[in-house]
């Protein structure tokens, strides 16, 4: 087995791998050095591989809004999806991304590509620019135990108009200041 190794495109078979990782890593950060990096994980049916050089995912409803400020700052952002069962890998997706939100022209068709989701605030696209694997051979096994349904419990609590009042209060703008949702 051969690692460290980057690809040209995301090709059928880092495709079909990611399909199957259930949890994945989203880091970025902003221009200035003394602001804060970000890494948020994610889960769920959440995310798409668009193309050979194109991905997406459903950017839930979250006390921060760091990578959307930092994307809407200068782009950069890296996906990590690492296997916690079977063989160890990791893939990384770098890339320069960008927010979609609800009202912007491309947000619908975006949006099919993913099952409903009551916490849905934004889509995150990603142009990749670099495609690369790693051994994972350190990470240890995880055993699954299922979704929680704590996001989509409370979101549904909240309803439409509890979800505009807690976006509008909590992420409209990022730990250091950067802007982040435009009031959706």
């Amino acid at each position: 087995m051969v690692m460290g190794k980057t690809f040209a495109e995301i090709t059928t078979e880092i495709r079909q791998w990611i399909e199957e990782q259930r949890m994945f890593f989203v880091a970025t950060a902003p221009l200035a050095a003394d602001l804060h990096v970000n890494c948020s994980p994610k889960g769920g049916d959440a995310f798409r591989v668009l193309g050979p050089h194109e991905v997406a995912y459903a950017d839930l409803t979250g006390s921060g809004i760091e990578t959307v400020a930092h994307l809407r700052e200068n782009g950069r952002i890296v996906l990590m999806f690492c296997a916690f069962e079977g063989a160890p890998k990791i893939i990384r997706l770098h890339g320069h991304g960008e927010v979609v939100e609800p009202g912007d022209q491309e947000f619908e068709s975006l949006r099919a590509n993913f099952p409903a989701l009551v916490g849905l605030r934004t889509i995150i696209r990603v142009q990749v620019t670099r495609i690369a694997d790693s051994c994972g051979f350190a990470v240890p096994f995880y055993d699954y135990a299922g979704p929680r349904g704590v996001l989509d419990k409370l979101c549904e609590k909240m309803g439409p108009a509890g979800l505009a009042d807690y976006r509008a209060r909590k992420n409209r703008a990022s730990i250091d200041g950067l802007p982040g949702l435009n009031g959706t």
